[in-house]
């Protein structure tokens, strides 16, 4: 039997971060559709993620993009998150949007760019080092169009020299989380295109690298829980970055597209007691909201991660365990449905009640007005959106 104050208790200990980009303007590869009252700075940002805090309780920091959110004074600007009621979390580098990175970064023929890029990821650990941050996130589109364009195995160890040279940059309590993309900005062949190879490579850093699963990053079919009890069981899951994909990754709210997916991938998390914020596990949004607007589009986000985890918690172990070794393959998959097929909205609106939260987060936003009153003074200025 399912101890349901366990569950509760479970429940209002999640935390879910979210990504500073997502309150900007933010969109396909083919156009951005601005929005108005969209942050104008990284401090309009953190003020639309601490509003997602205070409606869902579980969102208490948000992770930043560099250069997107560059600042003169990273102290002050996690002092500003602190005043807000939320924390800086990841730093996320950018290694793929100037010109210079046509051929690669790290990976690029060039020295004189893969001096660049590495700096770029050095910068990020300093700023790590000035707003408390634990996690330095990579991903790199690295990668070639033709075949003969470079030498894979000498891109491979151009990424292993860039990758020891920042990991040996990281102080105490900071770590990598590397990211991986099947494809897309190259297409013939990326240089860290799934978890296997981001795992090598983590492997061979050391015990401060682990590997961040996007889950829009794979081809269509692909077994995630798989790659997450993988992972789990290696030691080497550091994060997630959370989104919806119908074909590749398109960045859409988690649990859109194939929320059993997300019940899955959460229930491997619950198997292995990883839920506990204290286990190290980053739970993160990464999510380009092209057409609905910002901040209830991310509440809803958060709220999906939360029905999925209530109901990977109701999962009867005990029964399903018995079932599995019994060899009764029909009644365990039913032990499973029986989780997934729970109503667990009644659920989570007692622990939101319990926290002293409005029980339904994105209609209590609506009755607010924070959106009506960021549309009235977010005028003027440059949007600080994707690509800024």
């Amino acid at each position: 039997m399912t101890d349901l104050a366990a569950v509760k208790r479970a429940l209002a200990a999640q935390r879910i971060e979210t990504p500073s980009w997502g309150y900007a303007n933010s969109g396909t590869r083919f156009k951005v559709f601005a929005q108005p009252g969209v942050p104008r700075n990284p401090e309009e940002k953190i003020a639309d993620a601490a509003t997602v805090h205070r409606f869902t309780g579980v969102a208490p920091s948000v992770a930043l993009h560099i250069p997107w959110d560059k600042v003169d004074d990273y102290a002050a600007l996690s002092a500003y998150a602190q005043e807000q009621g939320v924390e800086i979390g990841a730093i996320n580098t950018n290694v793929f949007q100037d010109d210079d990175y046509k051929l690669g970064s790290v990976t690029n023929p060039g020295g004189g760019i893969r001096r660049k890029a590495t700096d770029h990821l050095l910068e990020a650990i300093d700023i790590m080092d000035r707003t408390g941050s634990r996690d330095l996130k990579l991903w790199f589109s690295d990668g070639i169009n033709y075949p003969g364009q470079d030498d894979l195995r000498t891109r491979q160890d151009r990424m292993a020299e860039a990758l020891r040279e920042t990991y040996d940059r990281l102080g105490d309590g900071q770590r990598i989380v590397l990211e991986y993309k099947l494809f897309e900005p190259a297409f013939y062949a990326t240089d860290i295109p799934d978890w296997g190879t981001s795992y090598a490579h983590c492997l061979s850093l050391g015990e401060k690298a682990t590997v961040c699963i996007d889950t829009g990053h794979h081809a269509p079919g692909t077994n995630i829980e798989f790659i997450v009890a993988f992972l789990l069981r290696a030691g080497k899951l550091g994060a997630f970055d959370f989104n919806s994909r119908f074909y590749a990754d398109d960045d859409l709210m988690v649990g859109a597209a194939d929320p059993f997916q997300l019940f899955r991938i959460m229930y491997e998390i619950v198997r292995a007691d990883a839920l506990d914020p204290a286990y190290g596990i980053a739970f993160m949004l990464d999510q380009c909201h092209n057409i609905e607007r910002k901040i209830p589009a991310i509440i809803r986000s958060v709220m999906n991660v939360q029905e999925a985890t209530a109901k990977a918690l109701l999962v009867d172990r005990d029964a399903l365990f018995a079932a599995q070794n019994a060899g009764d393959v029909l009644e365990a998959n039913a032990v499973f449905m029986d989780a997934y097929n729970t109503d667990v909205r009644p659920l989570l609106a007692e622990v939101r009640a319990d926290a002293g939260l409005d029980p339904d987060p994105v209609a209590a936003y609506k009755r607010s007005g924070y959106d009506e009153k960021i549309i009235a003074d977010r005028v003027g200025g440059t949007q600080a959106g994707w690509g800024a």
